[in-house]
């Protein structure tokens, strides 16, 4: 009989190594290859023996009528906004984030929701805290009435065994994938095999029974989730939910979604009664001031389909020659900020070389919209001339390395949201000056054309 490999998985990356090393030769990590059993070598058959059975396989064309999966609305409008539309019966959901950012708060009221609300079978089953911890929580946010089916257990073989019993639940909440483990192979929870393990088993469940899965996964230094990356292609739906802690608000934002839209985000409020909904994201993230303040520009960010206001901050400090100037960025693309200075000097002719620029996103709203580049520049002249941008305007569009402003798209969602929170004025690319809309709209050419307008020349 053939004797089982010894092979070596690495915790960060997943990739398999038939000796020990110190740093994996994929991902240049250290100290993450762990041993693990690896299967039986078998002699390599070179093709499958057609006449010893198989089935055939239906094929179905691409017009073909097929039904819309049902969905469960949660009632919570950001959390069905991210997911479109609500959990989907028979699917698999992963959620990650920070230790601490409210996962298990989201989840726990969204659990709540549906066995309450909508009358809903629902379990919850937590490998981190003990059943008495979670009930503790949920009376902190006035759920303890909700007859949510709780479980603490990190066994797949027993919590499958016990929802096999009687009608199978419409949610299925685990939390965290990375304490639970599978007696089918060997190896500590947490590790890729038992992630990977315990995962199949428990999304076959939900795919044979319809139940809506959703597994909490830990994240890694680099905000990636931890585990092997096949996790995330065996789901349906991966949501990521981000922000600062030393901050109130909180994104849910949607990676991947088999059935909805990506980049859709859903906006919180963490109170002391749990996670609340921001209805309008855009008064969250902008400062109200009566007057012009300089290194101050309004944007009109795009998130999936949904439109948000940002303020974009810029200060310069002249230094004395022979100092180093600082470039410091929150909220932005390090890389983008020194490419628009580089602009702004070789084709404007205005000198940062010798001041320290600082660059924030009010409210700690991360922003990867190019874009942006248009406000970010004019929250930079307008820091460095002393020069306040109109409080009623906004600005945007991306900038090209020869100082050309080019469009963006869905110019009509962002001066629509504009619109209706007050502005009169938007600072576009030429080719979107013709857009239909209630604002006046003063449209630029080239970045020269933009810094002359502000600088009144």
């Amino acid at each position: 009989m053939a004797k089982p490999q010894k092979r070596y998985v690495c915790q960060a990356c997943g990739s398999v190594s038939h000796r020990w090393a110190g740093q994996c030769g994929d991902c240049a990590e250290w100290n993450t290859l762990v041993e693990e059993a690896g299967a039986v070598v078998t002699p390599f058959q070179a093709k499958h023996n057609l006449q010893s059975g198989g089935r055939t396989v239906q094929l179905v064309g691409l017009d073909a009528d097929i039904a819309l999966p049902d969905r469960m609305a949660t009632g919570i409008a950001e959390l069905d906004r991210a997911l479109g539309g609500g959990f989907v019966q028979g699917s698999a959901t992963l959620i990650g984030g920070d230790p601490g950012i409210g996962k298990s708060t989201l989840l726990l009221q969204a659990a709540a929701r549906l066995a309450s609300g909508a009358a809903r079978r629902v379990a919850y089953v937590s490998g981190e805290e003990a059943a008495d911890q979670v009930r503790l929580r949920a009376r902190r946010l006035g759920l303890g009435n909700a007859p949510v089916q709780l479980a603490a257990a990190t066994s797949t073989r027993d919590i499958l065994t016990t929802l096999s019993i009687g009608p199978a639940p419409d949610l299925l909440v685990i939390d965290s994938i990375q304490t639970m483990h599978s007696d089918l192979i060997e190896g500590a929870p947490g590790t890729v095999s038992q992630v990977r393990a315990s995962a199949q088993e428990l999304i076959r469940f939900a795919k044979e029974r319809g139940t809506a899965l959703v597994l909490v996964g830990h994240v890694t230094k680099d905000g990636s989730i931890a585990g092997p990356r096949v996790l995330e292609h065996m789901v349906d739906t991966v949501l990521a939910f981000e922000g600062e802690r030393s901050h109130q608000y909180r994104i849910l934002r949607a990676i991947k979604n088999r059935f909805g839209g990506t980049d859709e985000i859903g906006v919180f409020s963490m109170q002391s009664e749990g996670l609340s909904e921001v209805a309008n994201p855009s008064a969250l993230f902008l400062t109200h001031r009566d007057e012009g303040v300089t290194g101050a520009t309004v944007f009109p960010a795009l998130e999936g389909t949904r439109p948000v206001l940002v303020e974009i901050q810029a200060l310069t400090v002249r230094l004395a020659s022979g100092a180093t100037p600082r470039r410091a960025v929150v909220g932005w693309d390090s890389g983008r900020l020194a490419m628009i200075l580089a602009v702004l000097e070789a084709r404007c002719g205005l000198s940062f070389s010798s001041a320290e620029v600082y660059l924030n996103v009010a409210g700690g709203y991360r922003v990867q919209d190019p874009a942006a580049d248009l406000a970010v520049a004019a929250a930079l002249v307008s820091a460095l001339s002393e020069r306040p941008v109109p409080v009623d305007a906004v600005a945007f569009g991306e900038i090209a390395l020869s100082g050309e402003i080019r469009p963006v798209a869905h110019a009509a969602l962002r001066l629509k949201e504009a619109g209706k929170l007050g502005f009169e004025r938007a600072l576009v690319p030429t080719a979107m000056a013709k857009e239909e809309s209630a604002l006046t709209l003063s449209g630029f050419r080239t970045l020269t054309q933009f810094v002359d307008h502000m600088l009144g020349r």
